[in-house]
Formats: C-alpha cells, sequence, structure tokens
C-alpha cells in the first residue's frame, strides 16, 4: 500500500485529496482546489460549491481563513444553523436569468474542457472510495499528524473526539460546551478526529436523497426522483447493486488476471527498461549521424563556395585584362603620347623612301584607332549579372529539411479490389503521407479449422506500384489481406484487415459464341467476344403492332465456347439493369442447339414445348432434371421462382405469381457442378446465394444466354493473362 502514493494525489495541488469530487470525465479533484480553478477562470459564487461554508465547524485548518480565529465564538442558535446547514449552500443562479451559465472546468489530468452544467460543481459526487482509501493509507504511513481542534481559540489544542453529524472535531471542552446536556445535540455519538467527515451515504446532488439507480446511458448514479425526470427518459436504469455486482465482477476478473500474470508484467518490466537503455544509446547515435550529416553539408557548401569565388576571380582578371588593354590603346591616342605622338615624329622624316617604308605599318594603327574612336564601346562590361546564383530551390529544400517519416498506413481501395480467378489488390497512400518506395503486402486464409502453429501470414516483398495480383487463390475461402509500405525511414503501420471471399469453384473462362439461332442480326457482340447485346429493331415493332392477333417474340440466344464434362465450375457476368428481359444459365449443348437452331416462338399459342409428349410420358419423367437452368432478369429486378424451380425453363410458366423479386446485384455468379447435377446463382459481389436448380448433366453442358427484347451482358474479365488453350464445340476447333 506504500508505493500507490501516486494514485492518491490531486492533480492540482499534487497533495492527497481533501474531499474529492468526480469530475464527468471519471477524474477526482480536491473540492477546495476545483474552487480555486474555478476561481482563476473567473467564475464566481454561483459555479456551484458543494459545501461553501467558510464559517463552518466542518472547514479543517489547512482550509479554514486565518481570521477565523480572531472571530468571536457564535452563539447557540446561530452555531446550530450553521451544522446543520450541510451541503449545498451557494445561492445558485439568479431568479429569472434568461441564459444560465454553463460552468466548465478545465482537467488538469485529460487536459480538456469539462462541462460542469449550469450548476457547477453542485452537479458533482464526493468520491467517498477515494477519501476511505487516502484515510487507511494516512493511517498506515502516519501522514498528517495530530488532528487539531477546529473550535478552540488559537492556539487550539489537539482534538480528541469527532462529530459526524456535525462535522467537526472537538477536544474534551469543546465537545461538552457544544454537546451540552439535555439538548439534542447530546445525543451525537462520538468518534475518533478525523480530517474528513464522510455522509453515511452517496446522496443525490440535485435532490439531497440517497442514490439508487444507476443509468447506464447517462452513465451516472441516480435516486428516485432522477429516475422519473425527463431527462433519463428511455434511458437504461438499473438498480445499484446490479451495477455493483456488474463491475465488481469485471474489476475483479481484471484485476486477477493482472495478478496471475506478474511473471508477464516483470518481463514486459525489464523489456521496456532495455528500451530505455536502447533509446538513449540510438537517441545519441541519431544526434551524432545528424551532426554529422550537416557538417557534411557545410563542407559541400564550403569547397562549393571556394570553386564559385574562384571561377569569379577569373572571370574578373580576364576582363580586367581586357579593360586595360583597351585603356592603354587610348591613352596613346593623346595629342604627343603614344601612337599620335610617334605619328607627328614620323611626318617630320623628308626622306621620301624611308617614309613610305615606316608610315605603311602607322597607317593601318592609325586607322583602327580612328575606328575604335567612332565605334567606342568597352572591351567587356562591368556586370557580373552571369555569376548570379538562384538558390531558391536549395533554400525550400534546406528549410523543408526534417527527419524521414516512415509512411503512412496505406489505404485499400475496396471498389477496385476483388477476387475472380485471381485475386487484385488496389491501394493508395493517405494524402499528406511521406512516399513509400515499395510495398510489402501479406495474406493468409481465416477459414481454416484449426491451423497447425501459430498463424502465419504470406508475404509478397518489395511490391512496386500501387496494386498486386495474387494467383491460383483457393476457391471457396475467404482471405484476409493488409499493406505496408517501406522506405528509407523503415516500415510504416499496416493497412486495415479486407476480407475477401473467393469463388466457390475454380474460374471457367469462355467467349461468346452467336453462331446459334436463326436471328443472328440482332445479336451484337463486341470484338473481344466477352460482350453482347440484343437489338430489337423492326421485328419487336411489327410484333407489338400484331400482339392482339397472337404474334409472337423471338428468343435470341448466345453460347459460351466451352463446354463442361465434368467438375465444378463458375464464372460470372454483368447484365444491364436497363434490359428487358434476360435469362442468364447453362443447358445441355445437344439441347440448345437442337431446340434454339430454328428460333422457337416462346409467347406464341402454337409452341408447345412438350408436343410429342403424352401425359403419361410426362408423369413418367416429371422427376428428370431439365436440361436447361436459366435465371429470369428483367428491369433491375431478379424473379426468384417458389421452390427453386423459378426461371428454370424459357417458357415463363412459373410466371411472376409463382415466386419473389431481389434487387438485381452488380454481377451474377454462376457455379457448376457436374457431378451432382445442380446448378447455384450467386451474388459475385458477396457470394450469396440466390437460387440452386437441377440440371440434366448427361452430356457436355455450357453457358447460355437468352435475350427477349433488349437487353445486354458482358462476362466477368479474368484478372491475369489466361494461358492459351484450345477448345471444341460442335466440331469447331479454335485458340483463345
Amino acid at each position: 500500500m506504500k508505493n500507490m502514493e501516486r494514485e492518491l494525489l490531486c492533480p492540482v495541488c499534487q497533495e492527497m485529496y481533501k474531499q474529492p469530487l468526480v469530475l464527468p470525465c471519471a477524474h477526482n479533484v480536491c473540492q477546495a482546489c476545483a474552487r480555486e480553478v474555478l476561481g482563476q477562470q473567473g467564475y464566481g459564487s454561483h459555479a456551484g460549491d458543494p459545501s461553501s461554508e467558510p464559517t463552518s465547524p466542518a472547514s479543517t485548518p489547512s482550509t479554514r481563513s486565518p481570521r477565523l480565529g480572531r472571530r468571536t465564538l457564535p452563539k447557540a442558535d446561530r452555531l446550530d444553523r450553521l451544522l446543520k446547514s450541510g451541503f449545498g449552500t451557494y445561492p445558485g443562479r439568479k431568479r429569472g436569468a434568461l441564459h444560465p451559465q454553463i460552468v466548465t472546468f478545465p482537467c488538469p489530468a485529460c487536459q480538456g474542457d469539462v462541462e460542469l452544467g449550469e450548476r457547477g460543481l453542485n452537479g458533482l459526487f464526493r468520491n467517498l472510495t477515494l477519501e476511505r482509501v487516502v484515510e487507511r493509507y494516512r493511517q498506515s504511513v502516519s501522514v498528517g499528524g495530530a488532528i487539531l481542534c477546529q473550535l478552540c481559540k488559537p492556539p487550539p489544542l489537539e482534538a480528541t473526539k469527532g462529530c459526524t453529524e456535525c462535522r467537526a472535531t472537538f477536544c474534551n471542552e469543546c465537545f461538552k460546551l457544544y454537546h451540552p446536556w439535555g439538548t439534542q445535540k447530546a445525543q451525537h455519538e462520538p468518534t475518533l478526529p478525523t480530517l474528513t467527515f464522510r455522509p453515511k451515504g452517496l446522496m443525490c446532488p440535485d435532490h439531497k436523497e440517497e442514490v439508487s439507480h444507476y443509468c447506464k446511458t447517462c452513465q451516472r448514479l441516480v435516486c428516485q426522483l432522477c429516475r422519473v425526470r425527463r431527462t433519463h427518459s428511455g434511458h437504461k436504469i438499473t438498480p445499484v447493486l446490479s451495477a455493483y455486482q456488474a463491475l465488481k465482477e469485471k474489476l475483479t476478473k481484471s484485476l486477477t488476471y493482472i495478478l496471475g500474470n506478474q511473471d508477464t508484467v516483470q518481463t514486459q518490466i525489464c523489456e521496456l527498461e532495455e528500451t530505455v537503455r536502447h533509446t538513449e544509446v540510438s537517441g545519441q547515435q541519431a544526434k551524432e549521424e545528424v551532426a554529422q550529416l550537416v557538417r557534411g553539408l557545410g563542407a559541400v557548401l564550403e569547397e562549393k563556395r571556394a570553386t564559385l569565388l574562384q571561377a569569379i576571380d577569373e572571370c574578373q582578371q580576364e576582363r580586367l585584362a581586357r579593360l586595360g588593354a583597351q585603356l592603354q590603346e587610348h591613352r596613346s591616342l593623346l595629342d604627343g603620347s603614344g601612337l599620335v605622338g610617334y605619328a607627328q615624329e614620323v611626318l617630320k622624316e623628308t626622306d621620301q623612301p624611308c617614309f613610305v617604308q615606316a608610315a605603311k605599318q602607322l597607317h593601318h594603327r592609325i586607322a583602327r584607332a580612328t575606328e575604335a574612336l567612332q565605334n567606342f564601346r568597352p572591351a567587356t562590361s562591368s556586370s557580373f549579372r552571369h555569376c548570379q546564383l538562384d538558390v531558391g530551390r536549395e533554400m525550400k529544400l534546406l528549410t523543408e529539411l526534417s527527419f524521414l517519416r516512415v509512411p503512412e498506413a496505406p489505404v485499400i481501395d475496396t471498389q477496385r479490389t476483388f477476387a475472380y480467378d485471381q485475386i487484385f489488390l488496389c491501394w493508395r497512400l493517405p494524402p499528406h503521407s511521406p512516399p513509400a518506395w515499395h510495398y510489402t503486402v501479406e495474406f493468409r486464409r481465416t477459414d481454416v479449422p484449426n491451423p497447425p502453429g501459430p498463424t502465419r501470414w504470406q508475404r509478397r516483398e518489395e511490391v512496386r506500384g500501387t496494386s498486386a495480383l495474387l494467383e491460383n487463390p483457393d476457391p471457396g475461402s475467404v482471405y484476409v489481406l493488409r499493406v505496408r509500405g517501406c522506405n528509407k525511414a523503415g516500415y510504416g503501420e499496416y493497412s486495415e484487415d479486407v476480407h475477401l471471399h473467393t469463388p466457390p469453384a475454380p474460374v471457367l473462362h469462355f467467349f461468346l459464341d452467336g453462331r446459334w439461332g436463326s436471328s443472328r442480326e440482332r445479336l451484337a457482340i463486341s470484338k473481344d467476344q466477352r460482350a453482347v447485346r440484343s437489338i430489337p429493331g423492326v421485328p419487336l415493332l411489327l410484333a407489338a403492332e400484331r400482339l392482339l392477333t397472337g404474334c409472337h417474340l423471338s428468343v435470341d440466344i448466345v453460347l459460351g465456347d466451352v463446354a463442361v464434362t465434368q467438375g465444378r465450375s463458375y464464372w460470372a457476368c454483368a447484365v444491364d439493369p436497363a434490359s428487358y428481359l434476360v435469362k442468364v444459365g447453362v443447358g445441355l449443348e445437344s439441347k440448345l442447339q437442337e431446340n434454339f437452331q430454328g428460333a422457337p416462338d416462346v409467347v406464341s399459342p402454337r409452341y408447345d414445348p412438350d408436343s410429342g409428349h403424352d401425359s403419361g410420358a410426362e408423369d413418367a419423367t416429371v422427376e428428370a432434371s431439365p436440361p436447361f437452368a436459366f435465371l429470369t432478369i428483367g428491369m433491375g429486378k431478379i424473379l426468384l421462382g417458389a421452390g427453386g424451380s423459378g426461371g428454370a425453363g424459357l417458357t415463363g410458366r412459373d410466371g411472376p405469381g409463382a415466386g419473389c423479386t431481389v434487387p438485381l446485384p452488380p454481377r451474377l455468379g454462376i457455379c457448376l457442378d457436374y457431378e451432382r447435377g445442380r446448378v447455384s446463382f450467386l451474388d459475385a459481389v458477396s457470394f450469396r446465394g440466390l437460387l440452386e436448380c437441377p440440371l440434366d448433366c448427361s452430356g457436355p453442358v455450357c453457358p447460355a444466354f437468352c435475350f427477349i427484347g433488349g437487353g445486354a451482358v458482358q462476362l466477368q474479365e479474368p484478372v491475369g493473362i489466361k494461358p492459351e488453350r484450345k477448345v471444341t464445340i460442335g466440331g469447331f476447333s479454335k485458340l483463345d
């Protein structure tokens, strides 16, 4: 107990708590300290003082005014009124105040402003449990010394008794004086002297009644009157006994866990101490590295400074030499000096051959001097603009010179991340994150029951860019993925985990083949053979004109160029929500070719898909699996037939009244189990099952898409590059 003094210190005065109050943020503060802090904030008596009694015997020697000892002793009736005053004697806010002031308290523990409401400190509970702990701690370590009488004239005597009713400590004489024989006060039971007088129970600060319930919504103790107030209407309120038992059980369980793991605590303490030592050493090394780098920058700048100054000096010397030569030439043009003086002397020569010999070269020099005089221009410029330095970029770099931060946690783009034949993961860095040189992608399966040993993540190291392709995932599994970036400063934090469902079976890759059926002119297949659109055109208009005469609508069908003969297969497609009527499914290759080579009329009264069979034959084969299984989509809805049979046929016999409709998902998935003879239709985004149908798998089964009216279907693109394979449909061979 002697080591917990730190938990018993008020964050304001750094002394042991005296009448602590519980703030709304769950921190504690001394009552006197709270009054002082609110006074410094400019709040007056309206801030709420639960024990504002400067003349009450409950004021201890440490909080009582120094002038109190010099006051005359109050009369008995006056003292009786003071002793009965109790808590909450502050005048409160003035009547008629239009805008009551909300008191805010700056909590020194959490460094935040806590709203106390308009009642201020009056709305707070005293932490009686903390008071008891402080008192037991004082007794265990003998802190505080002797307790003095609160009503003696100076110098006060040592207190020998305490009175809970009067909330004061007395010496023997003062106790007899204020508890005269024959009065009601004589019935007060004396207790041991103490500095803290607590009420017998925790009282509601609003109604001065003992609390009996706990409001879980407000996380506050309430009394019976508080319980029926409008402020707690609809709140979850339980008896205080239930809250006591629940909190005590939680606290006991947590404390038992901590006490049962003392070895772990000690190990972690040793690890923290070792970390502290490594931090000190690493900090010193970091200082030395920074100092060395800055010295290196200084050395580079000094070397660059010397090089630039030398270049300027060489340019200056070269210019001065040229200007000096030009200056010398001009000085020689002065009368009687230099070239002019020499020419004047040559003109005095009378010997003609000798004059010609000397004057020929002199004439060229005089001509050049004359031209230079007429077109005077300094030999070079005096400006050194070409030697100006642009250090804006360097100054910006030096100004922004700071420690390199690790990349922030990437954000995985869930709209572009999906699983099909492979897993495609896409992410981005937050806007103000430092750049990453490369990334590490980690993934693992989460649906493996009881994996041997610790769960290990699979890694893809040094991924460049902001996307990754994870090949060969296990079908029908759930993968969790995460990413983190790395640069010179090290690895950053991981992104949030993203869970992806892989398709329930291996993905079947195929192209669309529109060679079947007689209405090929109404089907437009894309060049990559992965999208098809039905264009009704004039035939649909003519059919609409003669609709009342029993005319029919034609079914346009397109098949996949791959037939399934074994195992389980899965593929996905997207249906245009504006499609009039589209059927997506599978069927026996032979039956599809047989039925649709002649384009049957599904709405015509003359069309009977069961013609040629008697009723007995139908009854005998009623349990046989159908050769087709289709899901009906129209106008952004999916028709789910009753009993799982809706949409299994092409004629729509089990019309809308046989089932219900659900919204069309962004992508539809089809899972074919050839051995079981079952086909399942799924939401390809959430892999939620929509419909399951039986299917006759006595021969090759092909994907099929039927159109009645306008519509469009797009096969889901494979994530990676498909390997080249050979397929055979109806005797035709081709390579993907």
